[in-house]
């Protein structure tokens, strides 16, 4: 979202743990018996592979609809627009299909209140942030390298923490970061090196990486307006970005460009755009069930695995020939990320088990 997935890893995690229970996502079982060996082992399975699926077709997509020469719309945030609307349209049909019975019946209803919609817009600008420059980041560098190009994610992470909570962090996570800087200007150099280098994308990629850290500290802010619910938080951020979008899209021209667009009327288009949205709106959901189903620590180093996939893929599916030193770029970034989720989930279990540490340092550790 490694990168994003550590942030969408605390907001799911604050939202299924302390938000109540998600009405979409099975029950785990109280003092009933455990399921048999084989079966959980292949619920896992099946749901990683869900997880592993929905977020590379999702970035494979928005890189067609976002630079596609066949396509040939250069109209990005028209896409993200789109995106949003069409989330804010299956979460309000979900909320319609509650009185249809399971799986929905738990589902909130959902309303629009102006006063909410108010305070949640502070989160619904660094929204805008966050989507736009990650598919402006996807638009201007190649899917190989979006991984690296947007990996500085846990550095703004602790750095932010720092800054605006007061929260410091250890050496040994301190060096992860120092890892996965190294690996990101490791991959811009072989980037340049190969005459692939886009500063834009670079830009783009430094600027989304921000926005996600910013992102999860507005959300946990926000979350109590909404009653803690993340359906209502996605509902009320989704339609405040529509609205937000269109004098953007008209400053930039983009509704002029839509106007020559020669495929605006092919189903093709629509359909392609629709499937990017609901995979954009599924990759919420498919995270809750792999963090439900394993572990908050399993689902980020899941992630990090994903991202390994993903450039493998993107090098083989567009016929790239990239150099020993660009893969070590990427290598340091995976690991990086992997031992700085590693070092924060020891950390965590051991103030967990501690029961002398007070409970705002407990809380401090877990952000």
């Amino acid at each position: 979202m490694s990168r994003a997935q550590l942030t969408r890893t605390g907001i799911l995690r604050m939202a299924l743990g302390g938000g109540g229970a998600d009405p979409l996502l099975p029950a785990e079982g109280g003092g009933g018996r455990r399921a048999p060996f084989l079966l959980r082992a292949l619920r896992i399975a099946v749901v990683v592979c869900l997880y592993w699926f929905t977020s590379i077709a999702m970035v494979f997509l928005n890189k067609y609809l976002l630079d596609s020469p066949s396509l040939r719309l250069d109209a990005p945030l028209f896409v993200t627009f789109f995106q949003c609307a069409l989330t804010a349209a299956l979460c309000l049909g979900l909320s319609l299909g509650a009185a249809c019975g399971p799986p929905c019946a738990g589902l909130p209803t959902l309303r629009l209140d102006p006063k909410v919609s108010r305070s949640v817009l502070p989160l619904s600008a660094v929204f805008i942030g966050m989507v736009t420059s990650n598919n402006l980041c996807l638009k201007h560098v190649g899917v190989a390298f979006y991984n690296v190009g947007r990996s500085l994610t846990t550095v703004f992470n602790v750095l932010l923490s720092y800054f605006l909570l007061k929260q410091t962090t250890s050496l040994y996570a301190l060096l992860a970061c120092g890892v996965i800087i190294g690996g990101f200007w490791l991959g811009v150099d072989q980037e340049g090196a190969e005459g692939t280098l886009s500063w834009t994308g670079i830009f783009f990629g430094i600027l989304a990486s921000l926005c996600v850290s910013l992102n999860a500290i507005y959300t946990k802010k926000v979350l109590p307006v909404v009653d803690g619910s993340i359906w209502r938080l996605t509902f009320y951020n989704n339609i405040n970005a529509c609205v937000l979008f269109f004098p953007l899209m008209m400053l930039l021209g983009e509704f002029r460009t839509l106007y020559h667009f020669d495929k605006l009327g092919n189903p093709s288009f629509w359909g392609m755009m629709t499937l990017g949205g609901v995979f954009g709106f599924a990759i919420g959901y498919v995270t809750g069930l792999q963090i439900k189903f394993t572990s908050p620590l399993t689902h980020n180093v899941s992630g990090t695995a994903k991202a390994c996939a993903q450039t493998v893929l993107a090098v083989i599916y567009f016929e790239e020939t990239k150099s020993f030193l660009w893969w070590t770029s990427n290598l340091m970034v995976l690991g990086g990320s992997f031992a700085y989720t590693w070092v924060k989930g020891l950390e965590m279990r051991k103030v967990e088990e501690d029961p002398n540490v007070k409970s705002s340092e407990r809380n401090e550790t877990g952000v």
